[in-house]
C-alpha cells in the first residue's frame, strides 16, 4: 500500500498553512475545529491541539489546514508538523471517527456538453479523485467502483474521471436526451451514499491489506518524474500544465505528455476523456498546441503528435 506523503502548501493568509496529502482523508466532507473539545470526532485534530501554537484545524478531503497563533512563525515549525501528520497517517491513525460521519452527504451533479458529441461531462460539487483515471471497459475498471457500476449501463462505452467530474463516452444506441438525467442521478446518488470513486484514493482510518491497491489496467498512468526529463521536455510539460490542461479539463478531457524527439522536433501527447476519439478535438488541439509550442520553444518544436489514450 502506498504510504501517505504530506506536501506543505502556503496560502494567501500568513497564519494558515495547508498540509496536503496524496490520498483522500475524508469521504467528501469538510470539518472545522476551534479547540480540542470540538475535535472529539477527530483524533488527529485533537493531537494537533496539543501543539501550543495551533488555533484552528480545518480538515478537507485531501488536506489538513492549520491556523496558528502568532507565538511562532511557520518556517520554524511547518516541517515538524508535516512530519507529525505524515507519521500519524502512516501508522493507521484515524482522521474522522467513522461512526460520527454522515451516511448521506449533500451532493449536486450537473451535466455539461463537450466538443465531442459522444461525450457528456457530469460535474459534482465535491472533489472525486486526486488524479485522473481513464477506463475503456469494465475490466479496466477493477479499481473504480463508480466506473464499474457505470459500465452496467449498456450505452456506456468509456469513462474518464478527474478532479470533480466524470466524462462518459456513449454508444450510438441511445441519445443524450434519453439518458442524461438517469446518469446524472445515478452518479449523484453514488457519491451521496459515501461510496468510493477510486480505490487508489484510500480513506484513512483502516489498517492492513483492505486498502492495498492491486496492480491492474485501471491504475492511473504513472506521473512523470520531471527531474528525469531533458530541459526541452520539462519546458513542454510546464507549458501543457499551465496553458493547455485547464482548457482541456473544462471540456471534460485531459492531456498528458508522452515524449519528445529532439531529432524530429516532435512532441507526442496523449488525449483522454472527451478529447479521446474526437477527430475535431484532436485536430484542433494538435493545431493549437503545435502553434503554441512552436512560438514558445522556437527551434525546438515543430510538430505535435496527438494520440488517444
Amino acid at each position: 500500500m502506498e504510504n501517505y506523503t504530506i506536501n506543505i502548501q502556503h496560502t494567501t493568509q500568513p497564519a494558515i498553512v495547508k498540509f496536503e496529502a496524496n490520498k483522500f482523508l475524508t469521504k467528501h466532507e469538510n470539518f472545522e475545529f476551534k479547540n480540542i473539545d470540538e475535535a472529539t470526532k477527530s483524533p488527529i485534530a485533537q493531537q494537533l491541539f496539543y501543539l501550543p501554537f495551533v488555533k484552528t484545524v480545518y480538515i478537507s478531503q485531501n488536506f489538513i489546514a492549520i491556523e496558528k497563533y502568532d507565538i511562532v512563525a511557520w518556517p520554524e515549525v511547518e516541517n515538524e508538523v508535516a512530519e507529525q501528520i505524515q507519521n500519524y497517517l502512516n501508522k493507521g491513525g484515524v482522521v474522522i471517527k467513522t461512526d460520527e460521519q454522515q451516511k448521506n452527504i449533500p451532493v449536486t451533479v450537473y451535466a455539461e456538453s463537450t466538443p465531442n458529441p459522444k461525450v457528456m461531462k457530469f460535474v459534482a460539487n465535491r472533489k472525486l479523485v486526486l488524479h485522473a483515471a481513464e477506463f475503456k471497459n469494465i475490466d479496466d475498471a477493477a479499481e473504480s467502483p463508480l466506473a464499474q457500476k457505470l459500465f452496467h449501463f449498456p450505452f456506456v462505452k468509456e469513462v474518464f474521471i478527474d478532479e470533480n467530474y466524470v466524462s462518459i463516452n456513449k454508444y450510438d444506441v441511445a441519445s443524450w436526451d434519453e439518458i442524461t438525467m438517469e446518469l446524472r442521478e445515478f452518479i449523484r446518488n453514488f457519491i451521496q451514499e459515501g461510496n468510493s470513486v477510486l480505490n487508489n484514493d484510500a480513506i484513512t482510518g483502516t489498517t492492513g491489506e483492505e486498502n492495498e491497491s492491486k496492480t491492474s489496467k485501471s491504475a492511473p498512468k504513472p506521473q512523470i518524474n520531471i527531474d528525469e526529463l531533458d530541459d526541452t521536455s520539462q519546458q513542454v510539460v510546464a507549458i501543457l500544465e499551465e496553458y493547455i490542461k485547464p482548457a482541456v479539463a473544462s471540456d471534460g478531457g485531459n492531456i498528458l505528455f508522452d515524449s519528445y524527439n529532439e531529432k524530429s522536433r516532435t512532441v507526442k501527447v496523449i488525449l483522454q476523456g472527451a478529447c479521446s476519439g474526437c477527430p475535431s478535438s484532436t485536430m484542433t488541439l494538435k493545431s493549437g498546441i503545435e502553434t503554441m509550442l512552436r512560438d514558445m520553444l522556437k527551434g525546438k518544436v515543430d510538430y505535435v503528435e496527438a494520440v488517444n489514450g
